[in-house]
């Protein structure tokens, strides 16, 4: 395998990154946090505030019949709202951005007399030979958990979740998210010592976005590797576009991202002549 396919791949996220932005990414279908009454998923950081499941406000529990159960914490969730004020000089209406919250339960765990909505999908997949090679040639590995609603990698236990290929709606974007993960474990300090990693400062600063682009770029090429690149790569340019607008849309540190994701590949998938 020559280093060629690394450099198809990132020139190809090159080419792609005019396209739209998908900030938060999560191509599996069970296990997504939505408001009980609207079935709708939330989105932005409420994303990251809540796990899986669906959620109410009191009222809306007590107004369909339901009741918290005792002892039960809330969650919090956050939208922006716009308010109007009048500017005393000009006499003009400008809006005004206001952070608001609500507290919510999640039904299913935290409520009584109260069912959830949503009835979890199953899809049925073949695995990949190829994909299923790439994971079990990682020597070193992580341990590893299938379990919904989350992907992840948590570098203090050195462990990997992605949920099952049955949440996927579309295997190659199961593939595509476990090889993310993948490549974030190879930063753990036994093995590249990679610093988004092994110095992590924190969802949103500088070296997180960066070591998203590794993961992404990382991700891409062990799907060029596998040969289902074309049906992932439009969903990564996307993902990585998000993150370069993060970094003031600096499009040089793709390059020096790319560098680093190699390095990654390499680890899990050694060059072979």
């Amino acid at each position: 395998m020559s280093k060629k396919i690394y450099d198809m791949i990132t020139n190809k996220i090159i080419e792609k990154l005019e396209a739209g932005t998908v900030p938060w990414r999560k191509p599996w279908i069970n296990g997504i946090a939505v408001n009980w009454k609207t079935q709708k998923p939330y989105r932005g950081i409420n994303t990251m505030l809540l796990d899986g499941g669906e959620y109410a406000t009191f009222n809306q529990i007590k107004e369909a019949g339901g009741k918290v159960k005792l002892g039960e914490k809330s969650h919090i969730i956050v939208f922006w709202k716009w308010l109007e004020k009048e500017d005393e000089e000009s006499g003009e209406v400008e809006k005004i951005p206001y952070l608001r919250y609500y507290r919510v339960f999640e039904v299913g765990s935290q409520v009584e007399e109260l069912e959830p909505k949503r009835k979890e999908k199953a899809y049925q997949h073949d695995p990949i030979e190829e994909a299923e090679k790439i994971k079990e040639q990682y020597v070193n590995a992580p341990s590893y958990s299938q379990i919904s609603g989350s992907a992840y990698y948590k570098p203090f236990q050195d462990h990997i979740n992605v949920p099952p290929k049955e949440d996927f709606k579309s295997i190659h974007e199961y593939y595509s998210t476990l090889f993310h993960e993948l490549i974030h474990s190879t930063g753990h300090k036994d093995r590249l010592n990679r610093s988004g990693i092994t110095a992590y400062n924190g969802f949103g600063s500088e070296s997180y976005s960066r070591e998203e682009l590794i993961a992404e770029l990382g991700s891409s090429m062990l799907c060029g590797i596998a040969g289902i690149d074309n049906h992932t790569l439009d969903n990564s340019a996307s993902y990585i576009q998000s993150w370069l607008q993060a970094l003031k849309n600096d499009r040089t540190l793709i390059i020096s991202a790319s560098q680093q994701a190699q390095k990654a590949v390499d680890y899990i998938h050694p060059l072979e002549g």
